[in-house]
């Protein structure tokens, strides 16, 4: 029996793309490991390791964490997945920190969530929370009762400021201004594969029909033998 090779994938996609629950959809059915950039800084944080202390200092002056120590982060824990098919989420960021992943490894494909800033602005300002609670509501979705009032408390709905309009905005041109020339790196490498849509129900049958030419479906196995 031949073994298949192993999957080395990326997943891009700005901020409020469905990065998240299309990376927790191919987990669970194609058993790959995940490992996003954002998880282990804030885990490098917590724990105080140097890299974690240097990355703060960053953090905290509101500055982006230079590329060598992102890749030095994302490069190390890499090392450790030798055995496992892996999807990479939120690195590489720059072209430099795809040029470091190149010299090390070869990636095989690059999913891009491609929607609409318009669909992602109007994802994010729908939010609101309550705070003492942490319950989330959406505008568009799951509405309050009475609008930008908590349903159980009565007490008033604030919006985070990472939602809020213009920082919306803000954090979308910077992925844009950032990520473009890695989309492109990539796409002239004939790695990159775009799904395009406004909901990510719509476009995940796309992005599992793509990745099962890829890998098999582990979550099917796994309801066939129960343990």
């Amino acid at each position: 029996m031949v073994v298949p090779p192993l999957l080395r994938a990326v997943i891009m996609g700005p901020p409020g793309s469905g990065k998240g629950t299309v990376s927790a959809r191919i987990i669970k059915h194609f058993g790959v490991k995940h490992l996003s950039s954002g998880d282990l800084l804030r885990e490098n944080m917590k724990k105080k390791t140097e890299v974690g202390i240097l990355a703060k200092s960053y953090i905290d002056q509101g500055q982006l964490i230079p590329d060598d120590i992102m890749t030095q982060l994302m490069l190390n824990e890499i090392k450790s997945l030798d055995q496992y098919n892996w999807l990479l989420d939120g690195f590489p960021r720059t072209v430099a920190q795809a040029e470091a992943l190149d010299k090390e490894c070869h990636i095989d494909t690059v999913i891009d969530l491609d929607v609409p800033f318009e669909t992602i602005k109007c994802r994010l300002t729908a939010r609101w929370i309550h705070p003492a609670s942490g319950r989330v509501y959406n505008v568009e979705f799951s509405p309050p009762k009475v609008q930008g009032i908590d349903d159980v408390t009565g007490e008033p709905l604030v919006q985070r400021d990472d939602d809020k309009p213009e920082t919306v905005s803000k954090r979308l041109q910077a992925y844009d201004a950032q990520t473009k020339p890695v989309l492109e790196y990539y796409r002239k490498k004939g790695l990159l594969k775009s799904f395009s849509g406004t909901e990510t129900n719509k476009i995940w049958p796309h992005i599992y029909a793509f990745l099962q030419t890829k890998l098999p479906d582990v979550s099917q196995k796994d309801a066939a033998n129960p343990r």
